[in-house]
């Protein structure tokens, strides 16, 4: 049987934020666990937060003084916390008379019971972490803008080519983010457990536009890890090309040395 919250409520305000690098789940032995996969505690009496590990959470009908408290609480099991997390509210009402779904800013469910609120978390928490990356890239494609130009300049020196790398190593982590860590296109395993509510999860991953997102920001991470290869491979190539000509002009100027001392001094 599901468990539900919000009794007298029809409606409330869910919050997500990407907070940081990750958050250190196994620290919060001290909270009211209501569930797992994903770690669902109460806030206080008529509260609740879905934490996730690479970084997200997730509050459901949290005051402004709770909101404050709990992530005061909760910032020392951050790791690598952004300087201005992403967000995302939306209200969450009680409504038995349409399909549940995302409908004019508002999230329709059928009831408040903890696994739908673990699968609107989930929704909410990847949408954020989407966000936070299509803001990202958008400053990577920037950046990469003037490199991909360079092509067609002598000037190329080793700072570009450190910056460069840098911007490569970026893209990777972001890419080990999205596909590796928070798995943006998996269905939750709640699922596995609760399949009744997978139709509420396709709806909700649509009008999201989960999916989609996820694969323009592929899209654009590939650009740009093929752009900086590009010109790096350029780069390098130029370098050789120099290092070619250093060593032609060494061994002219050999022979011109020793053609000297034969005719001059011969």
């Amino acid at each position: 049987m599901q468990k539900l919250l919000f009794h007298d409520r029809d409606r409330f305000r869910a919050q997500a934020l990407f907070l940081g690098e990750d958050i250190n789940l196994k620290t919060l032995e001290d909270d009211v666990c209501l569930a797992t996969m994903p770690l669902m505690v109460s806030v206080g009496e008529y509260a609740c937060a879905v934490l996730f590990d690479y970084g997200a959470v997730v509050l459901f009908n949290l005051e402004s003084v709770e909101k404050v408290a709990f992530l005061t609480k909760l910032s020392s099991r951050v790791r690598g916390s952004f300087a201005n997390p992403e967000t995302e509210e939306v209200e969450v009402h009680l409504n038995f008379g349409e399909s549940e779904r995302a409908k004019e800013g508002k999230i329709l469910l059928h009831e408040f019971s903890v696994e739908r609120l673990q699968i609107v978390a989930d929704i909410l928490a990847k949408s954020v972490v989407l966000s936070h990356y299509e803001t990202s890239l958008a400053t990577v494609f920037d950046q990469i803008e003037p490199f991909a130009a360079s092509l067609q300049r002598e000037n190329r020196g080793r700072r570009q080519s450190r910056e460069l790398l840098r911007q490569l190593g970026t893209t990777l982590l972001v890419q080990h983010k999205i596909v590796g860590r928070v798995e943006i296109i998996d269905k939750p395993e709640l699922l596995w457990e609760s399949p009744q509510l997978e139709n509420l999860y396709l709806r909700l991953e649509d009008e999201y536009e989960i999916r989609e997102r996820h694969n323009a920001l592929e899209r654009k991470l590939e650009l740009i890890t093929q752009t900086a290869q590009t010109v790096l491979e350029f780069m390098q190539h130029s370098s050789s090309q120099r290092v070619e000509w250093y060593v032609v002009i060494l061994i002219v100027v050999e022979i011109l040395i020793s053609l000297y001392d034969i005719i001059f001094k011969g």
